[in-house]
């Protein structure tokens, strides 16, 4: 019992706060649009989720959650358009 608690306690997402997920897209998102993935990478930036947090929370992994950040940065709100992926990936 105590093996298990030590290694789960130590790589255990703190939850998330009913809170700090107003105006976020629900947990069981299918349809990534751009203006959702921007919503949760700005909730990043600003503090209200952790990057793990919500990497858990959305089931993303840190790649594809820093991807969409590079994107934003980049090319703004727009390079988040599954329709220019390609292009500005290229």
């Amino acid at each position: 019992m105590a093996a298990s608690a030590s290694g789960a306690d130590a790589t255990a997402v703190p939850a998330v706060a009913e809170a700090n997920l107003r105006g976020l897209p629900p947990p069981d998102t299918v349809r990534w649009v751009a203006r959702r993935k921007a919503q949760v990478v700005n909730a990043v930036r600003n503090g209200q989720l952790t990057l793990d947090q919500a990497c858990a929370h959305y089931r993303l992994s840190a790649e594809e959650f820093l991807a969409w950040e590079r994107m934003i940065e980049r090319h703004g709100l727009a390079g988040l358009r599954v329709t220019r992926l390609q292009r500005y990936r290229a």
